[in-house]
């Protein structure tokens, strides 16, 4: 029996989150059929994280084992062949006996990207936050610099969340800005609670309009889920961007 590491990546617009569902498409359900007919037995994978409805990955490990005989050099290939175009297979490689993509990795980076639009773009609608305000980058990166380090994240945590602790160490907050005036939030940590980034960003981009103080940050990481408003950024804007593993 092998355990297969397999990198992907995928435009999620399409699809209702990486994790199978009973009723909707989702990205694991489309992965397990395709690695099905390439390894020619019924597969399972785990993935490194469960992103929702409409969220992109640019880079989404995910393990499975298999007594397929492909090699893994050929394995991206035979997969992108009968792969739908908004899901491609970067890089496999054999891994350890017992290795789990969701809990081996040590550290992941998600990215948030909000474009400036007056006008609604159709062009970027699925792939980022379009804001008619153009939030104040400095104000949201005063309060990101808040977030750096060890909290507990419980008021950044939608109901729903599975039974995980709450407490995350946050190895990179920041802001920038891109060439075409677009604002990418980066944030990297041990692990992440159920809409987390999305819901940091949203109070962020609040800070950013003037409507609160980057010191509302501080304050609301010491409080619960419901004492302070909140909502979860547009699922759109946000990216799985890269995990490591030791």
């Amino acid at each position: 029996m092998r355990t297969i590491k397999l990198t992907v990546c995928y435009d999620g617009s399409n699809y209702f989150g990486f994790q199978r569902q009973a009723k909707e498409i989702t990205v694991q359900q489309i992965l397990e059929e395709k690695l099905a007919r390439v390894c020619g037995e019924p597969v399972t994978v785990t993935g490194s994280g469960r992103t929702d409805a409409g969220v992109h990955a640019r880079c989404q490990v995910v393990s499975f084992t298999t007594e397929g005989t492909i090699p893994t050099s050929n394995l991206p290939r035979a997969l992108n062949s009968i792969l739908p175009e908004d899901i491609r297979a970067l890089r496999a490689e054999e891994a350890k006996p017992g290795f789990n993509a969701r809990k081996d990795a040590c550290r992941k980076e998600y990215e948030y990207r909000i474009r400036y639009a007056p006008e609604p773009d159709p062009f970027t609608r699925n792939y980022a936050w379009q804001m008619k305000e153009r939030p104040d980058m400095e104000k949201m990166n005063e309060a990101a610099a808040m977030l750096m380090g060890t909290h507990d994240f419980s008021g950044f945590q939608s109901t729903g969340s599975t039974q995980v602790s709450p407490v995350k160490t946050i190895y990179r907050s920041c802001w920038e800005t891109e060439a075409d005036g677009t604002l990418v939030y980066h944030i990297a940590g041990n692990g992440f609670v159920y809409h987390m980034v999305r819901n940091l960003v949203w109070s962020m981009v609040q800070i950013g309009l003037g409507k609160k103080p980057p010191q509302a940050m501080a304050e609301e990481l010491k409080q619960k889920r419901g004492e302070f408003e909140n909502s979860p950024a547009p699922a759109q804007g946000l990216y799985l961007a890269r995990v490591e593993y030791k």
